[in-house]
């Protein structure tokens, strides 16, 4: 096992580095720089010519990315141009907020899809099958932005019971019954977006499992239904969901940009939205560099988790 993660972490290497390259030409080509957006209407093109100077976007491309990747290594994200602060300190001041928004919209979604998905799978085209498939639909099919709308529409507009936007109230606020106010619609928008994905996948897992014969073996012993389905059918159904659940650990570092944006959430989403949208190149970068991180620490999190879930992968031949 550890000399397979060596081997993941020495191939990720490249992997990640191939990601900010591509990240770093992409928001280059983007129409427009940052001294265009500050003196827009204001500055002439000398003032402008000076501004690129001295955001060093006068230097070539390769040795901006030389530079940024040199203060990389040192830990050193750069200044936020926008913002006037390390790029690092505004990571982790919008790590928090992300990870308790879409991490509670996710587990929200798991706490719901995985036992509608068994017991979908345990009664095929009965009622749980039925709202199974309901839910997958409207999950699947809704877009996430109309669904926060029609929330905030119906619950803070028209009932007044919730708070359409922010983390805490302006005034007299940041107490933990304030937060929870402020986290129930858009945590539950996330977490109904993503039952669909999970549920179907619960419920196509256990559905290829609950004909094989170690399952009928195991009625036949006069086991009652209930552990069969839960200790012997979603045991064996636990690695495609376990995927679907783990793949889902970016999404909760990168927070969620549409509902961040539409509810006024403090996160990565945000911040990432913000910063393309200003040219906070520096921004851009950091929040990037966390993202892929995340995605390849969750590839190698799955294998291992692999091997602890289903004794028959093995890694020591690889």
């Amino acid at each position: 096992m550890a000399q397979y993660i060596r081997r993941r972490l020495i191939t990720a290497i490249p992997v990640f580095f191939g990601i900010t390259i591509l990240v770093f030409l992409l928001v280059d080509l983007a129409p427009g720089d940052l001294t265009d957006l500050m003196g827009e209407g204001t500055s002439s093109t000398t003032e402008q010519t000076a501004m690129e100077a001295a955001f060093g976007l006068d230097q070539p491309l390769p040795a901006r990315y030389v530079t940024w990747l040199a203060g990389l290594f040192h830990g050193d994200l750069g200044r936020s141009y926008h913002y006037g602060q390390d790029v690092s300190d505004l990571i982790a001041q919008r790590l928090g907020p992300s990870l308790i928004l879409t991490g509670t919209g996710v587990l929200l979604a798991v706490a719901i899809a995985v036992p509608f998905g068994v017991m979908a799978a345990w009664k095929p085209k009965g009622l749980w099958d039925r709202l199974a498939h309901l839910f997958t639909i409207s999950g699947s099919a809704v877009p996430g932005f109309f669904l926060a709308l029609v929330a905030i529409f119906l619950f803070s507009v028209q009932l007044g019971w919730l708070p359409s936007s922010g983390m805490y109230r302006t005034v007299g606020g940041g107490d933990l019954p304030d937060l929870i106010r402020h986290l129930i619609l858009p945590a539950g928008i996330i977490g109904v977006s993503n039952v669909g994905s999970i549920l179907r996948q619960t419920q196509s897992a256990c559905l290829e499992v609950m004909g094989e014969d170690y399952i009928m073996t195991a009625r036949a012993k006069g086991l009652r239904e209930g552990a069969v389905v839960v200790r012997h059918a979603l045991r064996s159904a636990l690695i495609p969901v376990l995927t679907s659940i783990l793949t889902h650990i970016p999404h909760i570092i990168g927070g969620s940009v549409v509902v961040e944006r539409i509810f006024g959430w403090p996160g990565m989403g945000s911040l990432m939205f913000s910063a393309v949208s200003g040219r906070d190149y520096n921004v851009v970068m950091g929040v990037t560099v966390v993202m892929a991180l995340a995605v390849l620490l969750t590839s190698l999190l799955l294998d291992v988790v692999y091997g602890f879930v289903d004794p028959r992968v093995r890694y020591g031949g690889r």
